[in-house]
């Protein structure tokens, strides 16, 4: 389904489905913008937005069917380029990240959250290589970081062990 943003006393508003553009207050004359439409246009000249102005028997005589799929990162499965459904979603270990930013190693931690927020938006862009990458890097520096981390605290451990 595609998310509309409307333009509303010059300022943008959204994104909303086509469902709720009504309850916005979207009359035939209000600007509305989706990915994909090179500008914006009138509600009326956008034919999943017009249906809304139609009469309910209107709607019910000419039910406009979208011709390309919901969602774009898909698009190459419905339109029979792929013959097996896309690999699981990696983990983006983000937690893992996290808790090595604040317990262990900051610097090593940071660019685990860097990796870490980049796999599922890589995902959902059909770069599943570049998501499974993207991964294993956040799980590696996270690794390292904690590592690392653990090194100091010991050494640091040590030190104070000696100075008592």
């Amino acid at each position: 389904m595609a998310l509309y943003y409307i333009g509303i006393n010059n300022q943008r508003q959204g994104p909303f489905p086509v469902e709720q553009l009504l309850s916005y207050g979207v009359t035939p004359d209000t600007l509305v913008w989706c990915s994909g439409m090179a500008g914006w246009k009138k509600a009326n000249e956008v034919p999943e937005v017009a249906v809304l102005f139609a009469s309910p028997q209107q709607q019910y005589q000419h039910p406009q069917y979208p011709q390309y799929p919901q969602y774009p990162q898909y698009a190459q499965y419905a339109q029979g380029q792929y013959d097996q459904a896309p690999p699981p979603r990696p983990n983006n270990n983000m937690v893992w990240a996290i808790l090595v930013t604040l317990c262990c190693c900051l610097p090593l931690g940071i660019m685990s959250i860097i990796q870490a927020s980049k796999v599922n938006s890589l995902y959902d862009s059909g770069d599943y290589d570049g998501a499974k990458e993207a991964s294993e890097s956040a799980q590696n520096y996270a690794i390292w970081g904690a590592v690392i981390g653990l090194i100091i605290n010991f050494i640091y451990g040590m030190i104070q062990m000696q100075n008592m």
